[in-house]
């Protein structure tokens, strides 16, 4: 009994120090990836504009009934983006698998409150995880170049899930949420980073890519700018 016991906590052992070298290693090739591609309300300025940004999709709502501050955060940044004329349109990418379960259409009902026209919102409803997101931003929606938002964490794997598959990406890092609401996200978005290596060395396919869908006609100047523009003149 003794040396089974010995032998389960010596595989358990191996089983620890393999799982942390995969993700010290995944962590180093996740930020070295981004690093520099990643900016957020502080360094908006500096963020090369793109044709669209993806908006990385979560539940607006917690079991609970309290509102998710992943979801509402993210929410802010995406119409920061839009209203500071950054982006021609926002891809709002989610999950839409069952019934009564849709990410994208609650994330452009939020957006359309917080100001952005409808018109400039095309819904992803087979946003099922990050690499599927990314690439269907690529070879569906058309575009080798865009801006992806989510919390810092997610959005640097984001970024380095989209350049591994030939994307010009850049993140937006919409305000992290921190204390005990975080801790559960905060743990596997730290696993989610090996799953990000994989994807990219093994070149998985999303789980469902269909056929191109076209966005909203680049704008001349982003109308929101132009109006606040026309506001502040003399």
């Amino acid at each position: 009994m003794k040396k089974r016991r010995m032998r389960i906590l010596k595989f358990a052992a191996i089983g620890a120090a393999v799982v942390l070298l995969a993700w010290g290693g995944s962590a180093i090739a996740v930020y070295a990836v981004s690093s520099g591609r990643v900016f957020d309300s502080a360094s908006i300025d500096a963020l090369p504009r793109q044709r669209a940004a993806v908006v990385m999709g979560c539940v607006r709502t917690l079991p609970n009934g309290l509102n998710n501050l992943y979801f509402s955060r993210r929410i802010d940044a995406a119409a920061e983006l839009y209203k500071a004329g950054k982006v021609d349109c926002l891809i709002v990418s989610g999950d839409n698998h069952v019934k009564g379960y849709d990410e994208p259409s609650d994330m452009k009902e939020s957006l359309i409150n917080a100001g952005v026209p409808a018109d400039r919102i095309v819904c992803d409803y087979a946003g099922f995880r990050t690499l599927d997101t990314v690439v269907r931003a690529k070879k569906v929606f058309g575009l080798d170049s865009f801006i992806i938002v989510s919390q810092p964490d997610h959005v640097r794997r984001a970024v380095f899930t989209a350049r591994g598959f030939g994307c010009d990406a850049y993140g937006y890092a919409a305000k992290d949420v921190n204390g005990r609401y975080s801790i559960k996200t905060t743990i596997r978005e730290q696993l989610a980073k090996i799953a990000a290596v994989l994807d990219v060395i093994l070149r998985r396919s999303p789980k469902f890519l269909g056929p191109r869908e076209p966005l909203p006609p680049p704008a001349s100047a982003n109308p929101v700018k132009e109006t606040q523009t026309e506001r502040n003149a003399p």
